[in-house]
């Protein structure tokens, strides 16, 4: 267990080697068979311990790199604003302020995504699930997504039945505005953007597509875990990392008990199911 412990602090590691030293006196007088279930579970604990700890990192990195760039950008257009106002063109000034406005934005929805994850990976919170009509879920997610991005065109393809399904809506409607954006800032050289929704057997199944660049084979497997690299990111040629989104959309579909897939069309592509 040592081995595995590398990055934990100097007082995690001793806190669990109490532990253990405790465990040790408990379990003396137990058989073979009940001290290795007890050893078992303790290992479980701990390495469930480790897991949180390591995605809290991953989350810490991830959300360093993603504040970074828009902070640097409100920050450095500010100023310019205050120093050179006298100097700089009316369109000059508009610029720089619809930057600031969508960073500012940008920032309010990585918050969003934050509170999210802090609300879910606390025990003692739970999801709140009420009954809602599909198409209606659907259109409070267009439109939405439609007020910020309204040069966007999204093709829909949803039930004609009426459909209803119990869910957290506000969680939900999360998970499909990060994805419908995370297509809009890396599916580079795109066309069109897919919204599908169908029900399999007493599933219902979110399906967002495009004809973009695709991801990288070696992030497939990752792709949820938000410990993107910034200089290896898919397609990020904007300044904005999918690593927190991604990473947010599967700790709500974990917490509705639900899966979460991402991959790459046969005739190019993303899609995230």
């Amino acid at each position: 267990i040592i081995g595995i412990m590398t990055d934990i602090g100097t007082e995690e590691l001793a806190h669990m080697e109490m532990i253990a030293a405790i465990v040790h006196q408990l379990t003396r007088n137990l058989t073979p068979e009940q001290r290795k279930y007890v050893i078992g579970k303790q290992y479980e604990a701990e390495k469930a311990d480790i897991e949180r700890e390591r995605m809290r990192a991953n989350l810490l990195r991830a959300v360093s790199h993603d504040l970074r760039t828009p902070l640097t950008t409100i920050y450095s257009a500010s100023s310019t604003l205050r120093s050179k106002k006298k100097i700089l063109t009316e369109e000059q000034q508009d610029i720089m302020l619809k930057n600031i406005e969508e960073d500012s934005e940008w920032l309010i929805r990585m918050v969003e995504n934050l509170l999210s994850v802090t609300r879910i990976n606390n025990e003692q919170i739970q999801i709140l699930k009420t009954p809602v009509i599909l198409d209606e879920l659907v259109d409070s997610v267009m439109t939405k997504f439609l007020t910020r991005y309204p040069v966007e065109k999204v093709t829909l393809d949803i039930p004609e039945e009426v459909v209803g399904v119990s869910v957290d809506t506000i969680l939900i409607e999360q998970v499909l505005m990060n994805l419908l954006e995370n297509a809009v800032f890396h599916a580079e050289n795109r066309t069109y953007i897919l919204f599908r929704v169908f029900v399999a057997e007493d599933k219902v199944v979110f399906e967002i597509a495009d004809d973009g660049c695709g991801i990288r084979e070696e992030k497939l497997k990752h792709i949820f875990e938000g410990n993107f690299d910034s200089s290896t990111d898919t397609a990020d040629t904007k300044k904005r990392s999918a690593g927190i989104g991604l990473s947010v959309c599967a700790t709500i579909i974990k917490a509705h008990n639900g899966e979460i897939r991402a991959e790459n069309r046969e005739n190019g592509g993303a899609l995230f199911r």
